[in-house]
């Protein structure tokens, strides 16, 4: 299991260009957890969004192979800061003691966001020949 610690974040600061801190949480569920889980992260993901305004995006994906017991969570902050406030809200809190015996790993990975094409798409150059 990997968690949300500072190694491979601490650079953010010094990503020139960057729009912010994204993480990916890949959960993968313990056998018939999938309902109850996804009720508790739907609701912490609406919680997030509407409570954090430095939370700008929380997406749960689920496998199209709905026999996979796998969730996958995309999330955009502000920055770092905003994502270790999170940590410490009390719905992320609630989330994490509900889910804990349902999830059998969680992979955490965080990323700075270099590229938002909907924030970006009018600052980048289409050649005529790349046209539709």
């Amino acid at each position: 299991m990997t968690g949300f610690g500072q190694a491979g974040t601490a650079a953010l600061g010094r990503h020139a260009g960057t729009f912010g801190f994204a993480i990916t949480v890949a959960f993968d569920l313990c056998e018939g957890a999938a309902p109850e889980f996804l009720r508790l992260v739907r609701e912490n993901a609406a919680l997030s969004v509407l409570r954090e305004p430095d939370c700008l995006r929380f997406d749960v994906l689920t496998p199209l192979d709905a026999q996979t017991p796998q969730v996958l969570l995309y999330e955009i902050y502000t920055d770092r800061a905003a994502f270790d406030l999170h940590l410490v809200s009390e719905h992320y809190l609630s989330f994490d003691r509900s889910t804990r015996d349902l999830v059998r790993s969680k992979t955490v990975a965080s990323f700075a966001v270099a590229a938002n094409a909907r924030g970006t798409a009018g600052n980048i150059r289409v050649r005529a020949s790349d046209a539709p």
